[in-house]
């Protein structure tokens, strides 16, 4: 396989496993935390030319689940007050608070996306709120379970 199809196939993989492109949460933590990539590499505990490969779709997953538990911890940490205001010393203290700290991974601590809010969204994207509330409630009575879904689709909760 050619080095271009590899990296596209990279980069849908990463979409599919962690919601977007790895190169992309990486951007956005350098940019927020005005840092290189090397340092971010060094907090996150991953080497620079494998954050480099991971950013670039030269390679599909961040092996170690602790790396990716820090890469959540940062992106968490940017909605501080300090830190989202540019406080330096601030955005300093974060990083060296994930790169210290020593996170276990877990169902507890890992975002995933809930099946039932992709169904959701999934309606909202195929019909309009008007028409998922017409379809509620014309499904009321027959089907109650479908129509609250449809009812929660359309009121966006």
């Amino acid at each position: 396989m050619e080095d271009h199809k590899i990296v596209q196939r990279n980069i849908a993989l990463q979409r599919e496993w962690y919601g977007e492109p790895l190169g992309d949460r990486v951007r956005r933590l350098v940019v927020a935390f005005d840092v290189s990539q090397a340092f971010l590499a060094e907090v996150l505990g991953i080497s620079a030319p494998m954050l480099s490969q991971v950013m670039s779709g030269r390679r599909a997953k961040i092996g170690n689940p602790v790396v990716l538990a820090r890469m959540i911890m940062l992106e968490r940490k940017i909605l501080v007050p300090e830190v989202a205001a540019g406080n330096r010393e601030a955005m300093l203290a974060a990083m060296e608070d994930v790169r210290d700290s020593r996170p276990t991974v877990g169902r507890d601590n890992i975002p995933v996306v809930n099946e039932y809010q992709k169904v959701l969204a999934y309606l909202r994207d195929v019909a309009e709120d008007e028409d998922l509330g017409e379809a509620a409630k014309r499904l009321d009575e027959d089907f109650p379970a479908i129509a609250d879904l449809l009812r929660r689709a359309g009121n966006g909760s």
